[in-house]
Formats: structure tokens, C-alpha cells, sequence
């Protein structure tokens, strides 16, 4: 099974307002930029949109490592998806699961792979995810905001 790491990130501007996501595929030596974006969208719609269309795009099942600076995105597959999946998507408050479409788009993909999730520290370091925040703002601003 082919390993290849995703580098995601989602942009808006205003929150809801324009937004964009990106993501960087790696496998070995090889690297591709996605990205894209929406005129009316939040921040956590983009983030979950990023790692969509970074998992979607791999033709093949992987094993992948998928590098976000969001918690909401993280934390969501690896603690609150399998209980809100389990509970109908309705959260623990008894509400609704927000952005519950894209989670179970996301959940379909994961499906696909074999997936590990690592944090990084946004606007820090890391400079794919620097990178993925430029393709993301870049996207944002050229959509047309509503």
C-alpha cells in the first residue's frame, strides 16, 4: 500500500464570507497542490472540504498521513464522528451535527484509507501548511462574495 501525506488547510474571509481550501499530496518524491474555494462558506467547511478533495484526488487506497492545524477537523474523525455516526448525527448536546453533509462526505473517503491524523501549529513551521494557508487565502479572495 502506497504511503503519501496529505497537507490540508481551509481560509475564510469573514467567517461565514469567502472561502478557500488547499491540499498538498507527497508521495516520495513526487507533489501535487490542490485547491479551491466557495463565495458564502465558513472556516470549518473549508477545513473539512480540504481534507475531502486531498483524500478523494488518491486513486488508489493509501495508507495516508493527513496533517491539519485544525482541532475541529482532528478531533471530529478521531473522537466525535464514530459516536455521532452511531447516535444518527446528532451530538451529545442532542443537536444536529453542523456541517454533518461534509462529515459524512469525509467519512465515505475515510473509508478508502487507512488514515493518520497529526496537528500541526498553524502560521508556524511548517512549511507545507504555510503553504497550503497561501493556496487557501488565494482561493477565498477570488471568489466573488455574495
Amino acid at each position: 500500500m502506497k504511503k503519501v501525506q496529505i497537507i490540508t488547510d481551509g481560509s475564510c474571509l469573514g467567517n461565514p464570507g469567502r472561502g478557500g481550501w488547499a491540499a498538498i499530496l507527497r508521495y516520495g518524491k513526487h507533489k501535487r497542490e490542490l485547491s479551491g474555494g466557495e463565495p458564502l462558506t465558513t472556516n470549518n467547511r473549508m477545513e473539512l472540504v480540504a481534507a475531502i478533495r486531498g483524500l478523494a484526488a488518491l486513486k488508489e487506497a493509501c495508507e495516508v498521513e493527513v496533517v491539519t492545524d485544525s482541532q475541529y477537523l482532528k478531533n471530529g474523525v478521531e473522537s466525535w464522528m464514530s459516536r455521532w455516526k452511531r447516535n444518527g448525527w446528532i451530538t451529545a448536546g442532542k443537536k444536529p451535527v453542523l456541517n454533518q453533509d461534509l462529515w459524512q462526505e469525509l467519512d465515505a473517503q475515510l473509508a478508502r484509507h487507512n488514515t493518520k491524523w497529526v496537528w500541526t501549529k498553524g502560521h508556524a513551521t511548517h512549511e507545507d501548511n504555510n503553504r497550503c494557508d497561501e493556496l487557501a487565502r488565494a482561493a477565498a479572495a477570488a471568489q466573488e462574495g455574495r
